[in-house]
């Protein structure tokens, strides 16, 4: 179901294939960042060890969106799971590599991708 913050953010979450899929859109910031806390804390807590983040769909992401991601992804292994993104493309890209925080998470090209590098590990 998706959850927005002033149609400036949305977040639709769903089980595919044994890992949990959150597929992001808009503008990811201070001011939208909680919908997105919130999903990926619910995910975890109904027992979703493998959480697919999909970012293809971002036009922003700054500093806030980038902690949710990593406190999550901190709390993912944690549990011995694991939080992937999916479609990172500029200009969030550039954030993540400014950071070195894209060298932190497996990242795939698209869902179909992500869920059959799954398959062969």
């Amino acid at each position: 179901m998706p959850s927005a913050d002033e149609g400036r953010f949305a977040v639709d979450v769903r089980p595919l294939d044994g890992a949990t899929v959150l597929t992001l859109a808009g503008e990811l910031d201070h001011d939208t960042a909680e919908p997105l806390r919130a999903a990926l804390e619910a995910a975890r807590a109904s027992g979703g060890r493998r959480l697919l983040v999909d970012v293809s769909g971002l036009a922003f992401c700054d500093s806030t969106g980038l902690n949710v991601l990593l406190r999550n992804r901190l709390a993912a292994r944690e549990t011995g799971g694991s939080l992937e993104l999916i479609g990172l493309r500029r200009p969030v890209a550039r954030m993540f590599h400014i950071t070195g925080a894209d060298g932190l998470f497996p990242q795939h090209p698209d869902v179909e991708a992500a869920l059959s590098s799954h398959q062969r590990t």
